[in-house]
């Protein structure tokens, strides 16, 4: 879920979370804000559905096409996991968007699914910046690379990306938990709400100074990589500018690298809004309440899914070899699910037969 930061700004200024606003009586914005929430549910499940399929495709295709196992692909299918992880989140940041409060799954699955969520955010980037480096060795030190770059050494790689992510994301199970919220009555179908249970950014968290610490981290963890890629592929650009385009292997670095900048170039124009909207809400905590704070948080919301739903389209996209891989797992998948199919009829017209027979 990415709303531990909207709870921490609430617990500060003690307002209430954007649904509960919608319930309020005699609320003049109630028609506004469920109109609002409603729309973001829409946009919400078919991204979910499309990025799950998209994906587990991505996953399936590497590990089932050995040819596809190439160092760049490797970090896409374990970004592919980091991001099918989130996508599997969305229900439940969609159930906490509608309703709050009461918090009917317990502390630790609070707990967890919030962490799990801040370590496949911090994965993602983690993988993003890596594979780029990897392709800066590849293009601007080929023979250098072909020592340093195998699959062996790409895999540790990857798994030290998410130990690294994990250790990060670790205060999060400190910092959020369920706390009973006080407030004003939530009105459901004409019945006080009693149970003000809430997952969310603990008070501790906040009056200690941690949810700031960790803001301060989060916001690192895209502005260092950010200035890094932005070095990278200017280092890539300006050597493959320099040689000559007659290479076959330089045209393959050029068609890897455009793809790799347009997932880079994706990942920055939804994931900025968010961060943009994180400091903005750490520099508020001081101020009133503004509900275009929650507005800018839900939209910055779905582009932060939608990152996580499109990287497999682009790879569609910009990748010959990926949709020749696709196409074809998708077909030995068919023509398997249609000789099983045909096994099960022709099982069921052996044993209705053995049935007249016996008749």
């Amino acid at each position: 879920s990415r709303t531990w930061e909207t709870w921490a700004v609430c617990e500060e200024k003690n307002c209430d979370p954007l649904v509960l606003q919608c319930f309020k009586p005699n609320n003049t914005l109630y028609m506004l804000m469920c109109f609002f929430l409603v729309c973001v549910t829409v946009i919400y499940i078919p991204l979910m559905l499309f990025g799950l399929l998209g994906n587990i495709l991505t996953i399936l295709v590497v590990w089932l096409r050995p040819y596809m196992r190439s160092s760049t692909y490797l970090y896409l299918s374990s970004m592919a996991v980091s991001d099918l992880l989130i996508l599997l989140l969305l229900p439940l940041d969609l159930y906490k968007l509608w309703r709050p409060r009461p918090w009917p799954l317990g502390d630790l699955v609070c707990k967890l699914t919030m962490f799990l969520s801040e370590c496949c955010t911090f994965c993602t980037i983690l993988h993003i910046t890596f594979f780029s480096l990897e392709r800066y060795v590849a293009v601007c030190w080929p023979i250098t690379a072909k020592t340093v770059v195998t699959r062996r050494r790409t895999k540790a790689v990857i798994g030290c990306l998410w130990l690294g992510a994990a250790v990060s994301a670790a205060p999060v199970l400190i910092m959020v938990g369920v706390e009973d919220v006080g407030g004003e009555e939530l009105w459901l179908s004409g019945v006080a709400e009693i149970d003000r249970r809430e997952c969310r950014c603990t008070h501790y968290a906040v009056t200690s100074g941690l949810v700031s610490a960790m803001i301060v981290l989060s916001n690192l963890y895209f502005l260092v990589p950010l200035c890094i890629l932005g070095l990278v592929y200017s280092l890539i650009g300006r050597t493959l500018w320099l040689r000559p385009k007659s290479s076959r292997r330089d045209q393959s670095h050029r068609n890897t690298v455009k793809m790799l900048g347009v997932i880079v170039l994706a990942f920055v124009v939804c994931w900025l809004p968010f961060h943009v909207g994180r400091t903005i809400f750490s520099f508020s905590l001081d101020t009133g309440t503004d509900m275009s704070h929650s507005y800018f948080n839900l939209v910055s919301s779905v582009l932060f899914y939608l990152s996580a739903a499109v990287n497999p389209l682009l790879y569609n996209l910009m990748s010959a070899r990926y949709r020749h891989a696709v196409h074809s797992l998708i077909r030995a998948l068919m023509i398997t699910v249609n000789s099983w199919i045909r096994r099960c009829v022709n099982r069921l017209d052996k044993n209705t037969k053995k049935a007249h027979k016996t008749v």
